[in-house]
């Protein structure tokens, strides 16, 4: 399956918040969150990260920034399916 067409959901050991003006992901732990592995978003991540909801696929999240964003399909695509894969490999979303 080409990954574009893969659909993925966020994780449930991941909690997502917007403080004044930083956007970020904290990992939960043992139902405490994990300080140390605190990960701060720009403002593309934050859209992406809103985008994954468990029914739209990849290709439809990199066609979401590329209209929201001044950049280009190719280049959207790229940074995506690395983003992607960086949020898959610390397990904050998952294959759905």
């Amino acid at each position: 399956m080409d990954f574009l067409d893969k659909v993925y959901k966020k994780s449930d050991s991941i909690v997502f918040r917007k403080i004044a003006d930083e956007f970020i992901l904290v990992p939960i732990r043992q139902n405490v969150g994990d300080l140390e592995s605190i990960c701060t978003l720009n403002e593309v991540a934050a859209s992406i990260w809103e985008l994954i909801n468990g029914k739209m696929k990849v290709r439809e999240i990199k066609d979401k920034i590329v209209e929201e964003f001044e950049v280009t399909p190719e280049q959207a695509e790229k940074d995506l399916i690395e983003y992607m894969q960086q949020l898959e490999g610390i397990e904050a979303i998952v294959e759905g």
